[in-house]
């Protein structure tokens, strides 16, 4: 089993390597290099989400003075950066530092001229990481939505719409703010699809949808009536407020796709198959769709199935966890009933956290449901309760790796001896 590990840890890590900001930022910019300056004119480097403080070390290095930066990002990665100002705001749910960080932001945005250019280094997270509500809104009733939403079971392009119309910097904000200064953004994306209006809710582009559409959600996961009255009047106004954009420059430099390639190469010994790269959904249908994979490969030599993706879970307990680890819950209780022979299943974040957790996900076996009985642990009862922290950390089940500095997602292995 521990060749198993060692290939399933050494797989992520390449998931994780190809996904590195700075070196996506640092062969984009190679490239196409920025053109020079008009007179007077400032590089404004702006840098918001999990992988701000790669990129923004990178962009310093490459972009020349005269310049100003922002960078921010979750405390985990928070770091100083010489030349720039570094803030941390607060995720999954926002907090007043994430309030604070989206002030600055605003502040340095609408300090540009027209012979200034804004540098947006966007990456997943920048959603909680940086707030600004909009007008007629407070931090709190974004707080409020945004612990209904991750509790809704909702997809995160639904999530994005509804935050996008509360925001006066998600979908385009940033972008009204800057002007009349062009705006030209570097995007790494942990949204499956690879959407750019979703990725941090958007900033730099228009927005996914209209305040009527982001209601009718809301209505249709129930969660409506348990927003606060200045949400549900602020997506009752009429769509008009929402003007046309000033345009930006927008280029991908990194993916789950990326990612999944990257594992796709590091397995050239396994019979390895791409399954999907939209594993989204609940998790426990997720789970389903992965059991099947692996009921249906071949069973006479070495299986390596891949995945990528961002499953959601529907809160119905009080335990504590996250997707990946109650996907890797789901797979032992089901590979305990179902599969035969010597297999291990990863999912991991590839930011290196799990909902509100230490952990980047899960690492189960065959023997993994069982060894949480030994523990003593109710492996079906901590499942129902949401908590599949506890229940993996009984087996020793967790996978840790710390803050990793990028954001691409998801992704998944599963992997067999021959039987």
């Amino acid at each position: 089993m521990s060749d198993l590990r060692t290939t399933a840890l050494s797989l992520f890590d390449a998931a994780v390597k190809r996904a590195d900001p700075a070196a996506a930022l640092r062969r984009q910019l190679s490239d196409q290099p920025l053109p020079a300056l008009q007179d007077g004119g400032r590089n404004i480097v702006i840098a918001i989400g999990k992988a701000a403080s790669p990129m923004m070390k990178e962009a310093l290095d490459l972009i020349p003075e005269p310049r100003v930066a922002l960078s921010v990002t979750n405390p985990e990665n928070l770091c100083d950066i010489p030349g720039a100002t570094t803030l941390s705001g607060s995720h999954p749910v926002p907090d007043e530092a994430s309030a604070a960080a989206g002030r600055a932001v605003i502040d340095l945005l609408t300090s540009a001229t027209e012979n200034d250019r804004v540098i947006a280094l966007i990456s997943g997270g920048g959603s909680a990481l940086v707030v600004a509500p909009a007008a007629g809104l407070t931090l709190d009733d974004k707080a409020a939505v945004n612990e209904l939403l991750l509790a809704s079971g909702l997809e995160i392009n639904d999530m994005n719409l509804i935050r996008q119309q509360l925001s006066a910097i998600k979908g385009g904000g940033l972008l009204r703010h800057a002007a009349p200064a062009p705006v030209t953004a570097y995007i790494l994306s942990d949204v499956i699809g690879d959407d750019l209006r979703a990725i941090a809710s958007g900033p730099s582009v228009a927005p996914i949808g209209t305040p009527a559409q982001a209601r009718d959600v809301m209505q249709q996961a129930e969660i409506w009536d348990a927003a606060p009255a200045s949400v549900q009047a602020q997506l009752d106004a009429a769509p008009n407020q929402y003007a046309s954009l000033p345009e930006a420059s927008n280029t991908l430099i990194g993916s789950n796709r990326h990612s999944l390639q990257s594992m796709l190469d590091a397995a050239s010994d396994w019979d390895t198959q791409l399954i999907s790269d939209q594993l989204t959904g609940d998790v426990e249908a997720a789970a389903q769709t992965i059991l099947d994979a692996a009921l249906a490969a071949p069973t006479d030599k070495p299986v390596a199935l891949l995945f990528g993706g961002e499953t959601t879970v529907q809160i119905k307990g009080t335990g504590l966890g996250g997707r990946n680890q109650e996907l890797a819950l789901w797979l032992a209780k089901l590979g305990a009933e179902h599969l035969t022979g010597d297999w291990l299943f990863l999912s991991g974040g590839t930011d290196g956290r799990d909902g509100p957790t230490q952990a980047a996900g899960g690492i189960v076996t065959a023997e993994t449901w069982n060894q949480i009985r030994k523990s003593g642990a109710k492996p079906d009862a901590l499942l129902a309760n949401n908590d599949s922290n506890a229940a993996l950390a009984a087996a020793d089940a967790l996978l840790v790796t710390g803050a990793t500095g990028t954001n691409v997602a998801d992704v998944q292995i599963f992997l067999r001896h021959p039987s």
